[in-house]
């Protein structure tokens, strides 16, 4: 299934292995993956580190209030609908495009509790209500990458707006060597929730490569021991970083307002792309 979206091309690519799973590309860049018989499968390594914060969030099983700013195929609502029942969530994403082909194609379950919208990603922050979410999910790109109206402290601050107390902002990044993006986005959201921490394989944190780096942050203390488990674990083992080890990589960096945002560096050819 192919269809132009705002974004570009967009494909809906079967899994042989896996009776109803789908991956979703536009311009060849895998977006998403979802499979449909067992929404609690995790198929991209970053959205397995996002899945551990949600895992991690509140006790296993109890309903959260997730707002997630991207959605694509709504892996990460899917799978919170999953494993954690009557959870109350809200999509934002800004392709219309996406949210028409996902709606005719990969249709959520009657109940989900998920609602989806065409907007943009700042615009819907900034509308949304005071202390309303227990988690915030950002997986938006533009492209390869992140736009950088959503990486200012005034963005940060519209985030940590709507979360309740104690609530968890957790976004998926991309990055490499000498990581000026991520290490001013670590000062950038440090600079209002103050306990953050980074969820990265070894090879990309030490400059090996370029990929995805998981960024979480909050006002309250975040389940590092757990994360650290459960990240060690996967297939793709990654390590968390917090602390005073979190303060050396970021030494020097600066929070960037609106004003001196850029987007995520763009990745080197062949970095996300599928055959």
């Amino acid at each position: 299934m192919t269809r132009d979206v705002a974004g570009g091309t967009a494909k809906l690519l079967p899994d042989v292995d896996r009776a109803r799973a789908w991956l979703l590309t536009v311009d060849g860049a895998p977006q998403s993956y979802v499979d449909l018989d067992d929404p609690s499968y995790l198929e991209f390594e970053y959205a397995r580190r996002i899945g551990h914060v949600l895992d991690a969030a509140a006790a296993p099983g109890r309903p959260l209030t997730v707002l997630h700013l991207g959605g694509g195929a709504l892996t990460l609502p899917r799978y919170v609908a999953a494993t954690r029942p009557g959870s109350r969530q809200q999509v934002v994403e800004a392709d219309r495009g996406i949210v028409e082909l996902v709606a005719e194609h990969l249709p959520l379950p009657a109940g989900a509790g998920i609602t989806v919208r065409a907007e943009d990603a700042r615009a819907a922050l900034e509308s949304a209500a005071d202390a309303g979410a227990d988690v915030i999910v950002a997986d938006v790109f533009g492209g390869s990458r992140v736009p950088a109206h959503l990486t200012s402290v005034e963005y940060a601050r519209s985030a940590a707006r709507v979360l309740r107390p104690g609530g968890i902002y957790v976004a998926n990044l991309a990055d490499g060597a000498p990581f000026d993006f991520l290490r001013a986005q670590v000062a950038t959201l440090a600079s209002v929730l103050p306990e953050v921490c980074l969820i990265a394989e070894a090879p990309v944190l030490r400059g090996r490569r370029f990929g995805n780096v998981v960024l979480a942050a909050s006002t309250a203390p975040l389940p590092t021991d757990a994360l650290a488990r459960r990240a060690a674990a996967d297939a793709f083992p990654a390590r968390v970083e917090h602390g005073a080890a979190l303060a050396r990589f970021a030494a020097g960096a600066v929070p960037v307002s609106d004003a001196e945002a850029v987007g995520s560096p763009e990745p080197p050819a062949g970095a996300f792309g599928v055959g």
